[in-house]
């Protein structure tokens, strides 16, 4: 019977690979990869020649009866993201999704993710956390922030370089002036850096270094009361 395997892929470093994954990759009959450029420097870095074929959230949709159908026909497929654990601010829901309702064998593999290292490397509560991905840019931007402001539980955010400074704001006002944050960013690799601090601390800090890569913002929820 096939299979999707949902294989997760380093975020950073090339090394932070399961020798699993690597193996899965090799014996299925193709990859789904969200960025083929991007996931070639992967694949040849490992040797491994499988045929890849694009999915991404701009057509996800309009190939997913395909997917489905070279399941159904007997081919074991792998779906990879760019980086990290697909379906997590990724592309993989709607196809894990589609294949439970047509009785597809899924296995995901552990492997790396960017929040949970921002999350240990805070130094605030793990026992008890919300992921929340990326904020909305505009509709129910406020209406979200104001709803997480109320939240007891370590809060885990996904942000992008150009709307971190933002983003940072946001949280000052919605939040407190003295709320205490974490942001993470190029994690695993050789520029890694972890801040730790008020929002107008780290405002600061960015302003005078314009931010580059991918940041997780974690936010001290204990502290804004």
């Amino acid at each position: 019977m096939s299979k999707l395997f949902v294989v997760p892929t380093p975020i950073g470093n090339l090394k932070d690979i399961t020798f699993r994954a690597v193996e899965i990759l090799n014996q299925v009959d193709i990859i789904l990869a969200e960025d083929t450029r991007t996931s070639s420097k992967l694949l040849n870095h490992y040797n491994i020649a499988t045929p890849m074929q694009s999915y991404h959230m701009y057509n996800e949709h309009k190939i997913l009866n395909k997917i489905i159908d070279l399941l159904n026909q007997g081919n074991d497929l792998a779906l990879i993201s760019d980086a990290g654990t697909p379906g997590i601010s990724d592309p993989g829901f709607l196809l894990v999704r589609s294949c439970v309702e047509n009785n597809i064998l899924v296995e995901c593999l552990p492997g790396p993710t960017a929040f949970i290292p921002a999350l240990i490397n805070s130094g605030y509560p793990t026992d008890k956390f919300i992921f929340e991905g990326f904020l909305p840019v505009k509709k129910g931007r406020q209406t979200r922030l104001k709803v997480l402001a109320e939240e007891n539980r370590t809060i885990v955010l996904y942000e992008s370089p150009h709307k971190l400074v933002k983003t940072l704001v946001d949280i000052s006002k919605f939040f407190s002036e003295n709320v205490q944050i974490s942001v993470s960013r190029e994690l695993s690799k050789i520029f890694e850096q972890t801040l730790r601090g008020r929002p107008c601390e780290i405002i600061k800090h960015f302003e005078n270094n314009k931010p580059k890569g991918e940041i997780v913002i974690i936010i001290n929820s204990n502290t804004h009361q």
